[in-house]
């Protein structure tokens, strides 16, 4: 079971005399070796044991003296089958504990884990599991020997620290976290001493080490694997050479390297050590293939019984099966090209330009063939000049090269920057299918080199197209049917030559772990014809088509949908209208979206199912809890985005971003709400009053002047604040007491809102918002009956059940429960609960068969003598049938 360091459960001893070992991975780094003294802290019976020649790496007297002050024994010295309970830390992979690995085979043996490694197949469960993703692992034990109180002197602290700088690289390394800086901190207080850690992490290579790296510079080789440039290079020596991990961050500096990995063939073995710099090569999923292990950035194994020839070839082969198929210009190009006409002019240029968001127009003939390109440039200084009118042929770019959809990045790459060519038609059968741009290749090239966004673009607009294989958390989050669902959605995409992929807050949400399974899927062609060839394969399975949208649902026979839709492209006439659709790429599918965390992608097709597309940005955003639009005309194309902006900053608990408020805030001065659709805008509010605390979304409202968009006079003072808070509260009592009644919370928020409003008021607010009948019913309607009712139940200290009843009968759920919440009268409370619980349900035994029977003649007397029960019962005054007849011979019949 996992734990997090602060609430490790209590550590039971064993019973005296069982034994309990404590381990790592093989060839122990200052990380491990840390992780396992802070674990004798403990542990303080365990004894610990390094499970290969850890020697050779801790020659060092300060490190071997620490570890004479605990109970360390040799693996020879251990007999496994007695050990009853295992400690292992910094891995969690069997593979890699060596010949300690026969102990996992004890029954009942009793398995604590401590790793920082992200999850794997193959992971080891323990029950006991401390696993967070940090830069050392010594940060989680740090802060659970912190957490605990358990003392530290100085030389323990500055091992300990020790570890936390070699793992993270002296607080360089992308993997570092804000903790490793505070359990760095936390030891430092503890009596660290830093000229130590400065010592061994730094200090000076021995001749040996000078020599392995001067064998390893001279042997580099660089391999261009599906457009990725990684350097393979090997030595081999008679003696061990520790440390070779540091010569190679060494040569990652001397040489610039982004992703290296080197083979020391040294006493028999052959150990790798492997770095990498680029989001897209996981060096620790590529060496798991050769049995070892680490992080996506930096990752380590030790190999026996081959040679280095197979070695490397083993590696290739990993490194080809892990970053998949070479990357080419059908995979980087935006679709479909925009292009004018030669005789078009240069305002219908600007026109296309402005409203795609594009700097570079291509220039094509009737047939379709392109002619040439005119940039935005060169459109703005034209009409500078006054030159609105002239066609385009007259200043459109003639020299240019294109390419195929099938042509390698290193070719894009040639074209592009060699050439300076400021965009790229990707051509088929002599036609244009796609373009890609300076600016698609700058911003790819910065994904793979971590140069920040707002280096590139900051306009926001980036595709840079980070990619991240999220397999193993789609199968972590997601019901297993579902995960199957989705690549047998990819094997029906790759029989129609499709691109498909799951988007949205569905693929948001599985990164926010909120539960959410309404999957939806974008098709880079026809969604339609896709639905439908899916059916044919499951004919269990019926698609309904939307031809008007060319959409498409997929209905199972259990009732789950998948919504499927083209990617499509969009733009807007005006602020505030229904946006122009035209079909797209996955890329400009994204783009059209609202904020960066709405814009990933999980692409279903096999060849790379599970991997995570974010062009722009989007996961950073979501780690960092940040709404962002995409582009700084959002809110001008579709105000309503406001209105979500609010919500899932309030839902997620995220912050809207600087620039993002500031559009909001031009956004309400400048009024695009005018042209606003009253059910466009009742339809946002709708969705923020359904959140299950509305209030600070509402307040959010008010703070950027959102209310006076619903009415001029609306505000949010303090007691309007606190009566929310009380609708809220009575709201939680209806669904805890009546779970089967159904009814719209959000219009019980909404009477609070408008209530101060005249009858007059709400309902231009009605009209404006374009609602439903029966909800303009509660509002206008019903809001001053319910108004009238709390008077009366506040006038009359004591009133009769049966005068209750019939005061609210009338009202609506929603209006019963308006009241509860306006009324701070605890009597009046209970009278409206008193309706719900009791006197709603109380009905006459007696039936109009009944009366009949008795002797009464059927008319208009039966409802005067259903009334009369009904009050009598109500106020106690009959309870039984017999009570009934009996009321009805006292009142309605003849005396004799």
């Amino acid at each position: 079971m996992r734990f997090s360091p602060t609430n490790l459960p209590e550590i039971k001893p064993l019973p005296k005399g069982a034994l309990e070992v404590i381990t790592c991975h093989t060839n122990a780094d200052f990380d491990a070796v840390a992780s396992m003294l802070a674990a004798a802290k403990l542990y303080p019976n365990a004894v610990i044991v390094f499970p290969g020649s850890q020697e050779k790496n801790l020659r060092n007297f300060f490190i071997q003296s620490m570890l004479y002050l605990f109970n360390v024994a040799k693996v020879k010295d251990i007999n496994m089958a007695e050990v009853k309970r295992l400690i292992m830390v910094d891995t969690r992979q069997a593979g890699r504990i060596g010949p300690l690995e026969k102990i996992l085979e004890n029954e009942g043996l009793c398995l604590h884990i401590y790793d920082h490694h992200p999850d794997d197949e193959g992971d080891l469960q323990g029950e006991v599991e401390i696993v967070d993703q940090v830069g050392a692992n010594i940060t989680l034990m740090t802060e659970i020997l912190r957490a605990r109180s358990i003392p530290l002197n100085s030389d323990e602290a500055t091992v300990l620290a020790m570890g936390i700088y070699e793992d993270t690289g002296s607080f360089t390394f992308a993997s570092t976290t804000p903790r490793d800086y505070q359990a760095a901190a936390y030891l430092l207080e503890k009596g660290a001493d830093l000229n130590v850690v400065s010592e061994l992490i730094s200090r000076e290579l021995t001749v040996e080490q000078v020599a392995l790296l001067n064998e390893l510079l001279n042997s580099v080789h660089t391999h261009n694997i599906n457009g990725v440039e990684i350097v393979i290079t090997q030595a081999t020596t008679e003696k061990y050479v520790d440390e070779v991990a540091v010569l190679v961050h060494k040569m990652m500096a001397i040489g610039n390297i982004n992703v290296i990995f080197a083979l020391a063939e040294m006493e028999g073995r052959i150990y790798l050590v492997a770095r990498s710099k680029l989001s897209q090569v996981d060096v620790g999923e590529v060496t798991r293939h050769l049995g070892g292990g680490g992080h996506p950035t930096a990752a380590a194994a030790t190999i026996k019984d081959m040679t280095l020839a197979q070695v490397e070839n083993r590696l290739l082969a990993s490194l080809n099966a892990t970053l998949g198929p070479v990357r080419t210009a059908r995979d980087i190009m935006s679709f479909p090209p925009i292009s004018i006409h030669p005789e078009g002019s240069l305002a219908e240029a600007r026109k296309l330009l402005v409203r795609y968001d594009i700097n570079v127009l291509l220039v094509t003939a009737d047939d379709g063939t392109i002619l040439g390109y005119i940039s935005m440039q060169n459109v703005e200084k034209a009409l500078l000049h006054g030159l609105s009118s002239y066609p385009v042929k007259e200043f459109m770019t003639l020299e240019f090269e294109v390419i195929k959809p099938e042509a390698t990045f290193a070719e894009i790459t040639s074209v592009i920057i060699e050439q300076k060519q400021r965009i790229l038609p990707v051509v088929e059968n002599g036609r244009p299918v796609g373009v890609i741009t300076r600016t698609d290749l700058l911003n790819i090239l910065a994904s793979e080199t971590n140069v920040p966004g707002s280096l590139i673009d900051e306009t926001g607009n980036a595709k840079s197209g980070r990619t991240k294989k999220v397999l193993n958390l789609l199968r972590e989050r997601l019901p297993k049917q579902l995960v199957e669902l989705m690549a047998e959605i990819g094997r029906i995409a790759d029989r129609l030559d499709y691109g498909a992929y799951a988007v949205g807050g569905f693929i948001r949400d599985i990164f926010l772990r909120q539960e959410n399974l309404d999957i939806d899927v974008v098709i880079e062609g026809d969604a339609i014809h896709f639905a439908e060839t899916f059916a044919k394969h499951h004919p269990e399975v019926r698609a309904r088509q939307h031809r008007k949208f060319n959409t498409a649902v997929l209905i199972f026979p259990d009732g789950f949908k998948v919504d499927v839709t083209t990617a499509r492209m969009e733009y807007y006439e005006s602020p505030g209208a229904l946006p122009v659709v035209q079909s797209g790429s996955i890329r400009m599918d994204l783009y059209r979206r609202d904020f960066t965390i709405n814009t990933l992608a999980v692409c279903l097709n096999e060849r790379n199912f599970g991997v995570l597309i974010d062009y722009f940005r989007g996961l950073k955003d979501i780690k960092e809890g940040f709404i962002r639009v995409l582009h700084n005309l959002s809110f001008v194309d579709d105000p309503t985005r406001v209105f979500r902006a609010i919500r899932f900053e309030q839902r997620f608990g995220f912050k809207i971003g600087k620039l993002t408020a500031n559009l909001i805030q031009n956004a309400v001065k400048h009024d695009f709400f005018r042209k606003l659709s009253g059910r466009r805008l009742s339809g946002e509010i709708r969705l923020i009053l359904r959140e299950e605390d509305p209030s600070p979304a509402v307040e959010r409202m008010a703070e950027f002047g959102l209310l006076k968009f619903i009415h001029p006079s609306l505000t949010l003072d303090a007691a309007r604040k606190d009566f929310f808070r009380r609708i809220k509260k009575v709201l939680s009592w209806f669904d805890l007491t009546y779970l089967s009644e159904e009814y719209q919370a959000w219009l019980v928020y909404f009477m609070g809102l408008l209530d101060g409003l005249t009858q007059q008021e709400t309902a231009e607010v009605c009209q404006r918002l374009s609602l439903l009948k029966k909800e303009r019913n509660v509002l206008v309607d019903e809001k001053p009956l319910a108004d009238k009712a709390l008077l009366r139940l506040y006038q009359k200290k004591h009133i009769r059940p049966s005068e209750v009843y019939w005061l609210l009968h009338p009202l609506s759920i929603e209006s019963l429960l308006f009241m509860m919440a306006k009324t701070t009268r605890e009597a009046t409370s209970r009278a409206v609960s008193s309706y719900f619980t009791h006197l709603k349900h109380v009905r006459p035994e007696l039936t109009g068969d009944d009366l009949i029977a008795l002797g009464f003649e059927p008319g208009p007397q039966f409802k005067k003598i259903f009334r009369a029960l009904l009050d009598a019962r109500l106020d106690g005054e009959i309870d039984t049938r017999e009570d009934e007849e009996e009321y009805l011979r006292r009142h309605f019949m003849p005396s004799a």
